[in-house]
């Protein structure tokens, strides 16, 4: 089955500042107030999705994510203003881009092989 999706990935150097995976990511966690929590519904593990958050907030001049370590009162994470920003500008990327290009996807998907 084909992905009527486009996927969109923003490079800031060698690093990937935004794609796919890191805007669920953002997504999950915003809806979720933990990092760990995000990685357990992504089947990811908890050092990895860190890393991505790690990764994101240093490709932006403002931090996405803000995160609080854990005690008594417990940890948990959150998205910043500025993250939620960024990710509502993300999606709303992939969807003008999807709008735009339908004629387009249309052709390359229609030449497409069933199976590779």
């Amino acid at each position: 089955m084909l992905n009527n999706q486009i996927k969109i990935r923003i490079s800031n150097g060698p690093a990937t500042a935004m794609g796919p995976g890191k805007a669920e990511l953002l997504a999950l966690i915003h809806e979720c107030g933990s990092i760990s929590a995000a990685a357990k519904q992504m089947k990811m593990s908890y050092r990895r999705a860190w890393q991505l958050v790690d990764e994101v907030n240093k490709c932006f001049d403002q931090p996405l994510v803000a995160s609080s370590v854990g005690g008594s009162h417990g940890g948990g994470a959150k998205l910043t203003e500025f993250g939620v920003k960024v990710l509502e500008n993300y999606h709303a990327l992939i969807a003008k881009s999807q709008e735009a290009s339908v004629q387009e996807l249309a052709f390359i998907r229609a030449h497409l092989k069933s199976s590779v």
